[in-house]
């Protein structure tokens, strides 16, 4: 399947799309679900960070035509969000997204970029340059699981982006 689209700046009017990607996410069925229930991408989220949506040419691919997005907090470094709509999976969305943040992080100046991730897509992540450095523990009620903590080097060896990165968490 070849689905064309582009990667822009989301506007505050795509928030309600993001949430319903958010919630709709079958990474998050099971026992992830109380995770995303009742989570929000509001308008203040989407004007205060670099937020960047995969906008599909064809609008009935995804939610409010989108395919996926991910917020990038810049301070602290950290790839707060990234989802990528069940039906466009495995089409190479989320690399495209992931490549787009690293050069928007890297335009920003950051040297690194933490991740704390789902499970599930800890090896999305390492497949795409993350490194792992760690495991946060459970944050119950809502996270009732350990999390993989990644980085990503951006000019940075994996072993500098780390200690950086730890140093920057602590």
């Amino acid at each position: 399947m070849n689905i064309s689209y582009a990667i822009r700046r989301a506007e505050a009017s795509d928030a309600p799309a993001l949430t319903r990607l958010v919630r709709r996410s079958g990474a998050y069925d099971g026992r992830y679900a109380p995770m995303v229930e009742r989570y929000t991408v509001g308008p203040d989220y989407v004007l205060a960070h670099e937020v960047h949506v995969a906008a599909a040419q064809d609008p009935s691919a995804g939610p409010g035509g989108l395919l996926g997005f991910y917020g990038l907090l810049l301070d602290p470094h950290e790839l707060d969000l990234l989802f990528v709509a069940d039906a466009a999976q495995g089409l190479g969305v989320g690399r495209a997204l992931v490549t787009h943040m690293k050069g928007r992080a890297r335009a920003a100046g950051l040297t690194w970029v933490r991740v704390v991730s789902h499970p599930p897509a800890e090896g999305f992540y390492r497949s795409v340059g993350a490194v792992r450095m760690g495991t946060l523990p459970a944050a119950p009620p809502s996270i009732t699981w350990e999390r993989p903590e990644l980085v990503f080097p951006l000019g940075l060896t994996a072993a500098e982006a780390v200690a950086v990165a730890e140093a920057a968490t602590a």
